[in-house]
């Protein structure tokens, strides 16, 4: 099978496609260029802006609202909420649930029962007798209309039958039916004809013109107007694609110009000046500065040291002086038994092996 088929052959494209589309191309270019420039310009500004404001911002807003909002409701909830509505479910099962459980369990149900009991022993004894009477008289009283009422719905009907069916199925047949198909043929010619007549003259009057007005006016119109809007389209597709390369040119040019004038100097200018010099300021001063203030400070916590052990001994001869020497403490015999050796695997309590 052959991969490199050719291309499918397009359509021949009329004089007037090929004459629109060159003028229609550049005019369209010089129009999106500049919409194109600034469309990039504010993107890459939005880019940057997301980047170094809006995101910080946002990520500073929600730690905010959180600790603002979320973590006093989460603490509120988690530390009071909770015990209290479970101290409440508790108090509302022991005051409320529990004396009503009880109350059902000994009160009510034993009542119910018994309640149950006495309307059975009742509706046995006094309802049963009187509802079978009842029923019987019922059903007597039922067959007796029954039997009335087939008669006279046998009569009515029979009465009905011949005095309204009958004629009115006759009258139907033999004169209203034809009458009404020689009034139906009537209005059938009519409508025929006035809608044939109709139909010509609308056909002559609107049709016609508006079918040639169609195919000889809008059709051609609507045909270039076709090819134009389509020319466009393709025209601003293109000029915003070759809009969009002459917009990264220019920013690259850009910021080819802006690393050459600021960054480059300012790099050179960091690495070739300020860090020599900031060496060589580490090395010549703040080193032994720091060195020195070491020495300061490791002279001066000695000689505070010192200061504050004469201090202490100057105290402790003023009070003997004063008040002169401290009573010894005498030592207390406390006859504490004498610590034992710890144990070892050798050695054993027990008398008859021991060493």
């Amino acid at each position: 099978m052959d991969l490199d088929k050719p291309p499918a052959p397009q359509p021949p494209e009329g004089c007037l496609v090929v004459a629109l589309r060159l003028p229609v191309r550049i005019v369209v270019l010089v129009l999106v260029l500049p919409v194109r420039l600034a469309w990039d310009a504010l993107v890459a500004a939005g880019r940057f802006l997301h980047a170094t404001v809006l995101r910080p911002l946002g990520r500073a807003l929600l730690r905010a609202g959180r600790a603002l909002f979320v973590w006093p409701f989460v603490a509120l909830w988690r530390w009071v909420l909770v015990p209290v509505g479970t101290a409440l479910g508790w108090l509302g099962h022991v005051l409320v649930v529990a004396p009503l459980c009880w109350l059902h369990a000994h009160v009510l149900t034993p009542l119910g029962r018994a309640l149950r009991w006495a309307a059975r022993g009742v509706v046995t004894c006094l309802l049963a007798p009187v509802g079978r009477g009842l029923a019987w008289l019922a059903r007597g009283a039922g067959a007796l209309l029954a039997a009335v009422g087939l008669g006279v719905f046998t009569g009515a009907a029979w009465l009905v039958r011949y005095l309204l069916v009958v004629p009115a199925r006759w009258v139907y047949v033999q004169v209203l039916s034809p009458v009404g198909r020689a009034l139906l043929w009537v209005a059938e010619a009519l409508v025929t004809g006035a809608g044939a007549i109709l139909y010509w003259t609308a056909r002559i009057l609107f049709v016609l013109p508006a079918l040639a007005l169609w195919r000889w006016v809008l059709a051609p119109v609507g045909r270039v107007l076709a090819v134009v809007a389509r020319e466009v389209v393709d025209a601003l597709g293109h000029a915003w694609r070759v809009a969009g390369r002459l917009s990264r040119v220019v920013g690259r040019a850009l910021g080819t110009l802006f690393r050459w004038i600021f960054v480059e100097p300012a790099r050179w200018l960091y690495r070739s000046v300020l860090t020599p010099v900031g060496h060589v300021v580490r090395d010549v001063l703040l080193r032994p500065a720091a060195r020195v203030a070491r020495e300061v400070g490791r002279v001066a916590g000695l000689t505070l040291a010192a200061a504050r052990e004469t201090l202490r001994e100057t105290r402790r001869d003023l009070r003997r002086a004063l008040f002169g020497e401290p009573r010894q403490q005498v030592a207390v015999d406390r006859r504490e038994p004498p610590a034992r050796d710890p144990r070892t695997l050798g050695s054993s309590t027990t008398v008859l092996t021991k060493d």
